[in-house]
This record gives C-alpha cells, structure tokens and sequence, in this order.
C-alpha cells in the first residue's frame, strides 16, 4: 500500500469518526468505532514507518517507544472524544449552556496541556533511540497527523451558538 492511499484511508476514516459523535446515534450501527480505530492506528503506524527511515538498529529501539508514546496518547485521545461526545450531546439538545461551554473550555485546555507534556516527557525517551533529526521528523510527522484530525474536527463540530 502506497503512503498516499494510507493517507487516503486515514482521512477517509477520520472524517467517519469524527462525524459518528455529532449524528443521531443508532442502535444498529454497521461502522465499528473499534475497528475504525484498530485502521487508524495500523494506518498511522504504516505512514510513520515509511517516513522515518529508520535503521535496523534504530527500528528495534524506536518502535517500543513509539509503541508507549501511542498507549498514552491514546488516552489523552479518548479524553478529547468524550469532549467531543458531551458537546455533541448538548449541541443536539438544543444548545449549549453558558456553564457547559465554561467546563468545556477548561477540558480543553487541559487536554491540550496535558498533550504538550505528553510531547515533552517522550522527547528524552526518543531522543535517546534515534538522531536528533529524526525525533524532529517524528514529531513534525506526529503533528500533520494532528493538524489532518483538526481539519477533520474542525469540518464537522459546529460552533458553539
């Protein structure tokens, strides 16, 4: 698979679930948030490998790493989806209250804090398992990856009325 139809399925697949919080939801949905997420990590995974440029030798240092950084910011993710899923809830009842949008706020900017830690407790840990060049390359990676669910987000939340 070419990096460019992995991208395809990553933006294909973020658009689905980013979208599934904010529609009507189904008792009988056929769309596994699960296995959408399973794609998603596998598809990250593959974009990152072949972007990386790692040696055998680097490769068998970094991906345990990589590996962890994922774990915690997989929680740090479903943080933002349950965020993302609360302000669905309100926004399809028929608004959000000023006392709502004041704790989403705060989440928010928690979260976000807690995803630059996250970033700067890792660098050490990166740093020590590949070139300075390549934890750049990681992390400008890392971020495209992010700035692609922003869009995605951005695209489907609406703003608050």
């Amino acid at each position: 698979m070419s990096v460019r139809s992995v991208r395809s399925m990553i933006i294909a697949c973020l658009g689905l679930m980013t979208a599934a919080p904010l529609m009507a939801q189904k008792a009988d949905s056929t769309i596994s948030m699960d296995s959408l997420r399973t794609l998603l990590r596998t598809g990250k995974r593959a974009i990152v490998d072949s972007n990386m440029s790692l040696t055998a030798a680097e490769a068998t240092k970094f991906w345990p790493v990589y590996d962890a950084y994922q774990a915690d910011l997989a929680k740090i993710n479903t943080r933002t989806g349950t965020l993302i899923k609360g302000y669905a809830d309100a926004y399809n009842k028929g608004g959000v209250t000023d006392a709502v949008a004041t704790q989403m706020t705060s989440d928010f900017i928690a979260i976000e804090s807690d995803r630059v830690a996250l970033m700067q407790s890792y660098l050490p840990k990166f740093s020590a398992v590949i070139p300075p060049r390549k934890v750049a390359r990681y992390y400008q990676i890392e971020n495209k990856l992010r700035a692609v669910l922003n869009f995605a987000l951005a695209d489907q939340i609406p703003l608050v009325q």
